[in-house]
């Protein structure tokens, strides 16, 4: 479709408030994405509004992981209608269409007519006219008493009044007909129900977010309403639903520091200047060293000593960093894990190649002796345990790399002992899931440990990513 030179301006404007949320919610957009997106509206169909979600979603976002905030951020800037509707223009054409076959809102069995529209619709697979309905049910049923913060409408009362959930036995039976129950036609009618129901709810939160930021601002519902992307999620607030995705998002972090210390072992610098042959050599150049020679370098391999707090307060932290020692013991064998909550052991068998994390963290809790009196967190006494019984673990050639919050319930937090090993050590480096502001704060020992070694805040996948880009 051709777009009117009368309307280029409260395009580009109104596309340039949807670059602006998509940064704000974390993705990042250059200057030439935003060139791009402002390409793609003269080139696909602004009719077809699942032609645009695409089009600007292939230009504007680098990972998958981005999607499910971009769509929240899409319906609220390109909400449901017969066009994009910008800022200021009459909603009347976005709603054109929309009214379905179902009697006002006065009939008494507006829920249950409305419940076998929904039947059919859902049978017969129609997105768009899916969205539409979800739309009206929006309209007739999602209204309610206004909240404090201004909301009037709600996906609760649209689902409870129409318990999608209760009509998967009918939407079974209407998608086999005839067909034999089991086996794989059965296993696939049912996924194609869950597709359907998901998208009905989709359609109807989407819709209750696109009014109420007709009342109270578009900015401010967007704020609300994305999700943190994985790698901004804190990995100790982290729910069971975000556990898979930082999975997704920590593992390359991990394949990607491997491959940058193999690569550092692997191209480093050549061995010291062998001055004789540098000078014989420039005889040939009129004693200009052109060339220059050196000794060949004495490779040694990298060697890596992690002790990460296992207890319950950074339990989540814990998980994550693991991946990160599951990942380079599969491509060094000098990395040595160790664990420890008022007590260390070596955990290093628990990580062999192809191990499951999550199946290694379970063997520490059941098998390692980390726990030697009351549970609780004692980095004094397990700083004393790892350096009275692997005292030569740690040495010239290591690299040394502690996990944990630093809260130390009060007790000594044998700084002396952590000092030691860092003095032994190539480099040593601490990662700390907690914001800096609360180091030194309670009982967190981290301001003194921040003393004698490189204290690094990591709450997040996105802050461990930045510490691996830079070690």
């Amino acid at each position: 479709m051709a777009v009117p030179a009368a309307a280029t301006g409260g395009l580009a404007g109104h596309l340039d408030g949807f670059v602006r949320a998509i940064r704000d919610a974390g993705i990042p957009v250059g200057i030439s994405q935003a060139v791009d997106a402002a390409q793609i509206l003269t080139v696909v169909d602004l009719l077809d509004r699942e032609q645009l979600r695409h089009g600007l979603a292939a230009v504007l976002l680098q990972r998958a992981a981005q999607r499910p905030a971009y769509d929240v951020l899409f319906d609220l800037w390109w909400p449901l209608g017969d066009r994009p509707v910008a800022d200021g223009e009459d909603d009347a054409a976005a709603d054109a269409g929309s009214t379905l076959d179902v009697p006002g809102s006065d009939d008494a069995d507006l829920a249950e007519l409305m419940r076998e529209q929904l039947a059919r619709l859902l049978r017969d697979g129609d997105d768009e006219a899916l969205r539409r309905f979800a739309r009206e049910a929006v309209d007739r049923l999602g209204r309610g008493q206004p909240t404090p913060s201004g909301q009037s409408y709600f996906s609760y009362r649209v689902m409870r009044a129409l318990s999608p959930d209760t009509l998967i036995s009918q939407l079974l039976a209407g998608l086999l007909g005839d067909a034999e129950r089991g086996g794989l036609t059965e296993q696939v009618a049912r996924q194609t129900v869950r597709e359907r129901l998901a998208a009905f709810r989709a359609a109807v939160e989407a819709e209750v977010r696109r009014r109420t930021a007709q009342d109270k601002g578009r900015d401010k519902v967007a704020k609300n309403a994305v999700r943190p992307l994985a790698d901004q999620v804190d990995f100790l607030r982290a729910q069971a639903a975000d556990l898979a995705e930082l999975r997704r998002a920590v593992a390359p972090l991990a394949r990607r520091l491997a491959v940058r210390l193999s690569a550092r072992r692997r191209m480093g610098r050549e061995g010291r200047l062998d001055f004789r042959r540098t000078v014989r050599a420039s005889l040939a150049t009129g004693g200009v060293p052109v060339v220059t020679h050196h000794r060949p370098r004495k490779v040694h391999k990298p060697e890596l000593v992690v002790l990460c707090d296992v207890s319950g307060s950074v339990a989540g932290f814990s998980h994550f960093t693991l991946m990160l020692t599951q990942a380079l013991r599969e491509h060094f064998t000098g990395v040595r894990a160790f664990a420890f909550v008022d007590s260390t052991d070596e955990v290093t068998r628990f990580f062999r190649p192809g191990a499951d994390v999550a199946d290694a963290v379970a063997r520490i809790g059941r098998e390692a002796r980390v726990v030697a009196f009351d549970g609780h967190s004692d980095y004094g006494s397990a700083f004393e345990v790892f350096a009275d019984r692997w005292a030569t673990a740690v040495g010239p050639k290591t690299s040394l790399l502690v996990l944990g919050d630093g809260r130390t319930n009060y007790r000594p937090p044998g700084v002396p002992v952590l000092a030691d090993l860092v003095g032994r050590a190539r480099s040593a480096h601490w990662l700390n899931p907690e914001p800096r502001r609360q180091w030194g704060s309670g009982d967190s020992a981290a301001d003194r440990y921040g003393e004698v070694i490189d204290m690094v805040e990591c709450r997040n996948a996105a802050q461990l990513a930045e510490f691996v880009t830079t070690l």
